[in-house]
């Protein structure tokens, strides 16, 4: 049996103009469209094309096909003044959507259960507030829809194509629909919120043999298991204890019998921490573990390291802006999560590397409706009265920077 999303909670949206509380009802309309025509990264065309037909009917000046399929929308205020810049993600995953709702995926094996189709959707809504009330504000709000977030990474490709210039963003902001936060709650604060993300890859070669005779052999998970214990070791003993950081292997494979010895053994890894100060040191301290312990039990190893996004840092004016804006959208000080930091990473710390900024979470959980799966989960889903409140945040935040006290 198919449902839909219970009637929305009007109290949450109490705080917001009557214009933007009237838009609420386009809002889930457009999100749900695009929830069910989901897109991996640099793949998104139906999206891209969705965001340039309402951008096209508004009016709005708009640029296509930066890093593929990402778009700009360049919105000019009344008079000459600041550049904003607000980044949307497009892109979703590789998730067979178990939801049973109106607005279930139609594409097979791929979902939005990230919130990026709610992030398309407020920064569509902001575009379409903003070209129409350009008195408010001064100065130019760029409105960059990228892709790929979730993989490769859309941010850095659409930097080097020039979506900060012409004209240049004096700062950023952006935000994550976030289900680890009530509905009516904003995570915001300065310095890190986000977690580097590096990942291994790392093959130890032994000598396989038969599982009777070790001693003829080069146990290659023998091996991989003294580098699993090892590696735990740089954070509990190379890293400074008033720090975070998490070294994780996520998968190990090797052999294929019980009376084998197995010739060799393939893991795979992340590396997460928040101080960039870390940047090229776990790759080293890594590789010189695996190096070690191979050498000592006669194995070899062939090690790949990426470094894949940095960490997201956000500027202190820039926090201290956003959370100005969220105390007039959510009740405080409860509505105020201030210390909310996540070791999951986000390739809009490329955008905050180039000019001061800030990401914050915007929660959109709601127990009492079913709506509070965690992110990528099969059953993501969100409360969409957070459409709204994305709006709000954003038009305020438009109009608090991009005014005379700038």
């Amino acid at each position: 049996m198919v449902s839909t999303v219970p009637a929305l909670n009007t109290d949450n949206l109490s705080q917001l103009r009557l214009e933007i509380r009237n838009l609420q009802p386009q809002l889930v309309e457009w999100r749900r469209r695009l929830h069910q025509r989901p897109e991996l990264g640099f793949k998104e065309q139906l999206t891209a094309e969705f965001i340039t037909e309402k951008l096209k009917a508004w009016g709005i000046e708009h640029q296509t096909e930066i890093a593929k399929t990402g778009i700009v929308a360049t919105i000019e205020g009344h008079q000459p003044g600041p550049v904003l810049g607000i980044r949307a993600d497009m892109d979703a995953l590789p998730i067979q959507e178990e939801n049973q709702v109106s607005y279930k995926s139609q594409h097979d094996g791929i979902m939005h259960a990230c919130g990026h189709d709610g992030h398309t959707t407020i920064a569509l809504g902001t575009a379409y507030y903003l070209a129409n009330h350009r008195q408010d504000f001064q100065g130019i709000v760029k409105i960059i829809f990228q892709p790929a977030e979730e993989g490769p990474g859309g941010a850095k490709p659409m930097i080097e194509a020039g979506v900060l210039k012409n004209p240049d963003v004096d700062a950023m902001i952006g935000l994550h629909l976030w289900n680890n936060l009530k509905l009516g709650t904003v995570g915001v604060r300065s310095g890190a919120l986000m977690a580097a993300v590096e990942l291994f890859e790392c093959t130890i070669q032994g000598k396989g043999g038969h599982g009777a005779m070790p001693n003829q052999t080069v146990d290659s998970i023998v091996v991989a298991a003294q580098i699993v214990n090892a590696l735990q070791t740089i954070v509990a003993r190379n890293v400074d204890p008033l720090e975070s950081a998490v070294v994780t292997v996520g998968s190990l494979h090797a052999g294929h019998a019980n009376n084998v010895i197995a010739d060799s053994a393939k893991m795979t890894g992340t590396v997460r921490y928040f101080n960039p100060k870390y940047a090229g040191f776990f790759g080293k301290r890594t590789e010189d573990i695996i190096a070690g312990i191979c050498q000592g039990q006669g194995a070899s190893y062939d090690l790949n390291y990426y470094s894949f996004y940095p960490p997201v840092i956000n500027d202190s004016r820039i926090a201290e802006l956003v959370r100005s804006v969220a105390e007039t959208v959510v009740e405080t000080p409860v509505g105020i999560v201030p210390e909310c930091q996540t070791m999951g990473g986000e390739d809009m710390s490329y955008f905050l590397q180039e000019v001061p900024g800030c990401y914050f979470f915007l929660g959109s959980a709601n127990a009492e409706k079913d709506l509070a799966y965690p992110h990528h989960h099969p059953r993501f889903d969100f409360d969409e009265t957070a459409l709204g409140m994305g709006v709000e945040m954003f038009v305020r935040c438009v109009e608090k920077y991009c005014s005379k006290q700038q």
